[in-house]
């Protein structure tokens, strides 16, 4: 697949729609998406999702459940026309095509379906206390693979497994990465993290950035440093 034009995607974390307006105007120049997540949806629902503008968004609201509660919240965002949208891989192969097959509802303009395998917060410790055994490459590997041949478009995965999907999986599945600082930024709640370029080196489409952004004294510039670091 051929690489976006702008492989920058920038996380707006926040409930509040005018925060988001803000951060959109300033990073919309530099971002190829924005992400808007689960607390922004719940507090300001689709509305607040029109408001925000300014550049396509990826909705990332990890949907899980079972495949008829997920066909049909898939089917009740597509009039927001997210450019992309997030499921969670574990919950089977029945739920990944019924969301698949509720996005091609969508038609061209359908969004792209992105299964999350292991979240960035997890590492080897947490996942074993959740009951999985294995490393969480062994997983993410595991997942993605169940996800792709059940019709979702890419994964969403920790930069350090972004190689090994990318020869398990080959060239067509995108891949989009969270888990990203610049460097000398604070890892915060991500367990599992790594530098832009590093990202994209190791073959990552979009990667995910957030407070290193939208926490600094001038987030336009920063998302502008961080898109001309991995153009």
């Amino acid at each position: 697949m051929d690489a976006p034009a702008r492989r920058l995607i920038v996380a707006l974390d926040t409930i509040d729609v005018g925060q988001a307006q803000a951060w959109s105007q300033a990073v919309g120049p530099h971002a190829g998406l924005l992400k808007l997540g689960l607390e922004f949806f719940a507090a300001n629902g689709p509305a607040g999702v029109r408001q925000v503008g300014g550049a396509p968004v990826f909705l990332d609201l990890k949907l899980h459940d079972i495949p008829n509660t997920v066909a049909g919240a898939v089917r009740a965002v597509l009039p927001l026309r997210p450019r992309m949208l997030s499921i969670h891989a574990a919950g089977g192969a029945a739920m990944v095509q019924a969301a698949r097959q509720a996005a091609d509802a969508g038609g061209t303009a359908r969004p792209i379906i992105l299964a999350v395998t292991v979240l960035t917060s997890l590492d080897a410790a947490a996942l074993s206390a959740t009951g999985v055994a294995g490393s969480p490459a062994d997983q993410v590997l595991r997942l993605g693979r169940l996800a792709v041949e059940s019709g979702a478009d890419g994964l969403v995965c920790s930069p350090h497994e972004v190689a090994m999907l990318r020869q398990a999986l080959g060239p067509a599945v995108r891949l989009v990465v969270p888990g990203i600082r610049p460097a000398g930024a604070a890892a915060g709640d991500q367990a599992r993290v790594m530098t832009p370029p590093e990202a994209v080196a190791a073959g990552a489409d979009w990667i995910v950035v957030g407070r290193p952004i939208t926490q600094a004294a001038d987030p336009g510039a920063a998302a502008g440093a961080i898109a001309a670091g991995i153009a």
